[in-house]
């Protein structure tokens, strides 16, 4: 019997070991929010997307009519992963309440991603100013309960900077709150619109890591100064201005193998069939990641 010697991944040419230990894309629902998730599910899948990333609202309202099994049923029938959820907010500084509200909400969509087999939940770090030391003291205590909860479920949280937050507005400052948790249940997602409204720079993509890196969003801007982009202006990857070649480059530096996502939360490409956001979508996603040719 022939014996066939295989090389490790880490001695093969970076070419083909970009193939192998290769990203994956998706299309957030949010691209389409005008639609019903059941339309996303058929169409995006018709337009070659192998994966989605679940936006709560949608999720929400098709279970009131129907059921986590039948929502099972739709991503199997139609060759659907569903990896990662968003958006969770109003969980890290909110008092009262509102915060008794949005811990409820997240505890049941906790429960979701169980059943649904989704394995990583997006929370928005969303501080409103004023920023003092009891607020950051309850921003650090709403991390280390989040984690904890996500670990009982098997799910990970993945903290996204927000340019307007008052706190943890940064890659560096994100990365910082997640090392002191200490937690394999929390990680950071990447936006790459906030990564570039807001304060971080281009050097904090030094901070993320295979370890801390849970998920990555991308989109583009086109015309807009940064100081006034807002989220109507996001545009298909790769038709802007954000220079992403350095953000793909770090992704494959550390080599990066979780979920792409196209997230665009513009309302005129709400106006556009999900069909066709998924194939237009689906092909700056690839040739962004290098994956033009791959079927």
């Amino acid at each position: 019997m022939r014996t066939v010697s295989v090389l490790p991944v880490s001695v093969l040419p970076k070419t083909l070991k970009y193939l192998i230990i290769s990203m994956k894309p998706a299309i957030a629902q949010v691209c389409t929010l005008l639609g019903s998730l059941e339309t996303d599910v058929e169409d995006f899948a018709a337009g070659h997307c192998p994966a989605m990333e679940l936006y709560w609202s949608k999720v929400e309202t098709y279970l009131k009519e129907k059921t986590v099994s039948q929502l099972l049923d739709l991503l199997h029938e139609h060759s659907m992963d569903a990896p990662v959820a968003s958006f969770q907010g109003g969980l890290l500084a909110s008092q009262g309440g509102a915060r008794r509200e949005a811990w409820a909400l997240f505890a049941d969509r906790l429960r979701l991603c169980c059943e649904l087999g989704v394995r990583t939940m997006v929370v928005q770090c969303d501080v409103p100013p004023p920023l003092d030391a009891e607020t950051i003291d309850r921003v650090r205590v709403s991390l280390t309960d989040a984690a904890r909860q996500a670990a009982d479920c098997g799910v990970q949280i993945a903290i996204e900077p927000q340019a307007t937050s008052a706190f943890a507005n940064n890659i560096q400052t994100a990365a910082v709150l997640v090392s002191e948790v200490g937690s394999d249940s929390l990680g950071i997602c990447l936006d790459v619109f906030h990564f570039y409204t807001g304060c971080s720079k281009y050097s904090d993509l030094n901070y993320l890591t295979t370890e801390n890196l849970f998920h990555v969003q991308v989109s583009d801007l086109a015309d807009v100064p940064r100081e006034f982009a807002q989220d109507a202006d996001r545009i298909m990857p790769g038709d802007g201005d954000i220079p992403l070649d350095p953000i793909v480059a770090h992704l494959r530096s550390i080599e990066y193998k979780q979920y792409v996502s196209l997230e665009l939360l513009n309302p005129k490409l709400w106006q556009i069939p999900a069909l066709q956001i998924g194939e237009i979508g689906m092909t700056a996603l690839r040739r962004l990641l290098g994956q033009a040719s791959m079927d």
